[in-house]
């Protein structure tokens, strides 16, 4: 298996799966706070339904899971999975720029291991 030939496909996936998440925060930004509850569900149900960043998101997530359909016909998934921790060093580093979010010391630590870990799995 050449997973060196696969590399643009996965990190597509991962990518538009990072992509997701940010345009859901992004929707949610706009929705608000809201206790999760019966009662809220009538009120917030049909703005979280209707803002387009959900919706945006929510198509990533679809797109996404295509695109990790056909990494999954042609890589291992033992090698394959671990590559979408990826995503977390996207969203680290987006969050930060898009969103103003607290990106600690510890945080960045944590995002070095995952890159090692990566690294020595796509090597493996």
């Amino acid at each position: 298996m050449d997973i060196v030939r696969y590399i643009p496909l996965i990190l597509a996936g991962v990518l538009l799966n990072a992509a997701a998440q940010l345009l859901l925060k992004q929707g949610m930004i706009q929705v608000g706070q809201f206790e999760l509850g019966m009662a809220n569900l009538l009120e917030i149900g049909p703005r979280v339904a209707v803002n387009p960043f959900v919706l945006l998101g929510l198509a990533s997530y679809v797109i996404s899971v295509g695109a990790w359909l056909v990494v999954l016909s042609r890589v291992d998934v033992s090698v394959a999975y671990p590559m979408v921790s990826l995503g977390y060093i996207v969203t680290v580093i987006l969050g930060r720029v898009l969103f103003n979010e607290a990106v600690t010391a510890q945080r960045v630590l944590g995002v070095l291991v995952i890159c090692v870990g990566v690294f020595l799995v796509a090597r493996s």
